[in-house]
């Protein structure tokens, strides 16, 4: 897998909220070179939240350097995950048992690191209909499900929303100016071949989340912090 860098104008959006990618070309005018990064990610993964934060970062302090294009592609941590959502406290003690309250702790540490209060209340449960609204929002932008996912991790990871709730998804689309969220939801079969498309051709052959392809060929997986992505991104460049 790899990613290939696209010619656009970033921007970024106070607090590095958003990043607003606009593809171009191959080559652009200030003859910046493009680094398209596929990235493979279930919305209920915390690592896949740290990873975003920590490439958004390394992207906005190179941008002068490089123009890039990104794409989100589904992976399911839980495939068989109820639709109707289980408590997510409940369901991680029984998923990691002993280890449980380390891994809090451990996450709690690194998203207060990223400035973000880690919250294990709500709902946890099937990521399907995310990924669904993730596909409608590429169809529209690169740029909006870039910043789709921001919203959809945020909801989750730091205001406890539920991930599969139909009214917090159109809210998240809302809020990036996806369009016509509420009736694709409502069609069970809206995206759905896309979304399976996609998982066969970005992750069927990985094992994890988040993995981050660059042009196609330089890969990367986990959380890894911004110095690894700009490293990655010279290395992807030449």
């Amino acid at each position: 897998m790899a990613f290939i860098s696209v010619t656009r104008s970033l921007l970024v959006h106070p607090g590095n909220r958003y990043i607003r990618i606009m593809a171009q070309s191959v080559s652009s005018s200030a003859g910046k070179k493009l680094i398209r990064i596929d990235v493979s990610s279930d919305t209920v993964c915390p690592w896949c939240f740290v990873g975003k934060r920590n490439l958004d970062k390394a992207i906005a302090s190179s941008k002068d350097q490089y123009d890039f294009e990104i794409r989100w592609h589904p992976f399911f941590l839980n495939p068989s995950a109820p639709k109707e959502g289980v408590n997510k406290k409940d369901f991680y003690e029984t998923k990691f048992g002993s280890q449980n309250q380390g891994i809090i702790a451990r996450m709690t540490e690194v998203f207060r690191g990223l400035g973000l209060e880690y919250n294990m209340s709500g709902l946890t449960g099937n990521t399907l209909d995310s990924h669904r609204l993730l596909y409608l929002a590429g169809q529209q932008g690169l740029d909006k499900q870039h910043n789709l996912a921001e919203e959809l991790f945020l909801g989750y990871f730091t205001q406890g929303k539920y991930i599969g709730d139909k009214e917090f998804l159109v809210e998240c689309a809302r809020k990036v100016g996806v369009e016509g969220a509420a009736e694709f939801l409502d069609d069970p079969n809206s995206g759905l071949n896309e979304v399976h498309e996609e998982l066969k051709k970005y992750s069927a052959n990985i094992s994890g989340v988040p993995h981050f392809v660059l042009n196609g060929k330089h890969e990367l997986s986990g959380g890894q912090p911004p110095e690894v992505f700009l490293r990655a991104f010279q290395v992807a460049a030449n």
